[in-house]
């Protein structure tokens, strides 16, 4: 993040700030789930408040409802959380993202608001990258300066990623920046030996990250889906799971125990772990044994730089740790597809909206 710059390098006092977050979070019975990525869009948030933000208008996405207003997917249940977690902090929802009714909820908030609008991805002009529906947005809250804080987002050419640069200045949020400096440390100069740890199901996603560290990590273990099927090539320093725990139909469904005690093996004879995608199926607790031993291996080390990258690798760390709250990471990354993107050397369009110094 040397060369661009963040929110700190800009004066936001009495300006309306509008900010991108990150807020596509699981739903259940209309309410959150999981308040990850809800509490990691707070550092910057209180940062605005903290150096006089007149007003704070949140934008974020949820789901996947292809252009169309799906009630399931609105984000009011976000703006419920947000509420609870920035106590005594006027906290209002509206359920558009331009027009008059923004107008009226953005003229009604309080110095220091907070105000979210409705799923960017309600409106087709979202991910056509719509300078106008850019324009919209911008024209209608009054914004004067713009925050990227979606860092799980940046890998995607979207008007709230690349568009609505040609009308605003684009500084990085707090938790953006914490995301890209910690994979920048991991590309320049990473505690060796480092362990690249891969599970999931789609080999295309994870070989451009294969290539990427080839020659970088000491070590490259593969699990999951990718290992059971056989779709990664041995290497001299890529060790692929050996046995599995397999259903009654003979699915191969877990690493087994012998490739979880090489995992963890390695894991324990490095300074820094990179982790993306499950060992198993770990949704069925029956086949989350692999995923569970390594995630605890590297929560209950702080000896271990330990990069957890994002999507269900994340979900499930999460969830784990509620359950054994003394579990610490070095980095939660809040966006899987971003961070790979990033690491395997792609251009980032949200990354390359933001204003280099």
């Amino acid at each position: 993040m040397e060369n661009k710059l963040t929110v700190k390098d800009t004066k936001v006092r009495d300006q309306i700030v509008l900010v991108r977050t990150d807020y596509n979070v699981p739903l259940k019975d209309g309410e959150v789930e999981s308040d990850f990525r809800i509490r990691a869009s707070l550092p910057t948030i209180n940062y605005l408040r903290e150096k006089g933000a007149k007003k704070i208008i949140l934008i974020s996405h949820l789901g996947r409802p292809e252009g169309k207003k799906v009630k399931e997917l609105s984000l009011k249940p976000v703006a419920m959380k947000l509420a609870e977690l920035l106590p005594g902090v006027q906290v209002d929802f509206v359920d558009d993202v331009s027009g008059p009714d923004v107008e009226d909820a953005v003229k009604n908030l309080k110095k220091g608001g907070v105000l979210l609008l409705e799923n960017l991805r309600f409106y087709p002009g979202e991910e056509a990258n719509s300078e106008s529906f850019a324009s919209e947005i911008i024209d209608t809250t009054g914004a004067t300066v713009f925050v990227q804080d979606g860092f799980a987002v940046i890998h995607r050419a979207h008007a709230s990623t690349s568009a609505i640069s040609k009308n605003l200045p684009v500084y990085a949020g707090l938790l953006l920046e914490k995301e890209i400096t910690s994979l920048e440390k991991l590309l320049s100069s990473p505690k060796k030996p480092l362990m690249l740890m891969l599970g999931g199901a789609k080999v295309d996603d994870k070989a451009p990250l294969i290539d990427a560290f080839k020659n970088k990590a000491d070590q490259i273990c593969i699990g999951g889906k990718i290992a059971a099927d056989g779709a990664v090539q041995p290497a001299s320093n890529i060790y692929i799971a050996e046995d599995f725990d397999e259903d009654g139909e003979g699915n191969k469904l877990d690493c087994g125990p012998v490739s979880t005690a090489k995992f963890v093996e390695t894991a324990k004879a490095s300074k820094t772990v990179i982790w993306n995608g499950l060992l198993g199926k770990a949704e069925d607790v029956a086949f989350a044994t692999a995923s569970t031993i390594f995630l605890k291996t590297l929560g209950e080390n702080p000896n271990i730089e330990s990069i957890i990258l994002g999507g269900d690798t994340t979900a499930f760390a999460e969830e784990l740790m509620k359950e054994d709250d003394k579990l610490k990471f070095t980095l939660l990354s809040t966006g899987g597809g971003a961070a790979l993107e990033f690491l395997s050397g792609n251009t980032l369009p949200g990354l390359e909206a933001i204003e280099n110094k």
